[in-house]
């Protein structure tokens, strides 16, 4: 009466985009409005790529972000998968925990904080 055909495994083999789990996302997030509160950053973007999911902070909406918080799953053995980028594009810090490289971003808030 019923036979069950399994679906292929093609599409299963990669998934389809990188995204941030709940307690990543909501660290980065932590710092992005504590950022604000400071009066530093006004605008975010996240992107989600295959290879990649990217977290962008911006001072202004039309500019380049200041800095992109980045999670590349497939550098998780060779640098670490975590990427904090500059906004001229050079890689500031890298690792494999993310508050490693968020470091820098709070080293920096505690100093406009202090201001």
């Amino acid at each position: 009466m019923g036979t069950v055909t399994p679906l292929p495994l093609a599409g299963r083999t990669a998934p389809q985009q990188t995204g941030f789990e709940r307690t990543e996302l909501m660290r980065i997030l932590d710092l992005y409005g504590r950022m604000v509160a400071a009066g530093h950053w006004r605008d975010y973007a996240m992107d989600f790529h295959r290879d990649a999911a990217i977290f962008s902070a911006f001072r202004r909406a039309a500019e380049r972000p200041e800095y992109r918080i980045e999670k590349r799953p497939a550098l998780r053995s060779r640098q670490g998968m975590w990427a904090l980028v500059s906004e001229a594009g050079a890689i500031v810090k890298r690792g494999d925990e993310l508050s490693n490289v968020l470091a820098p971003v709070e080293r920096k808030l505690m100093k406009l904080v202090s201001d």
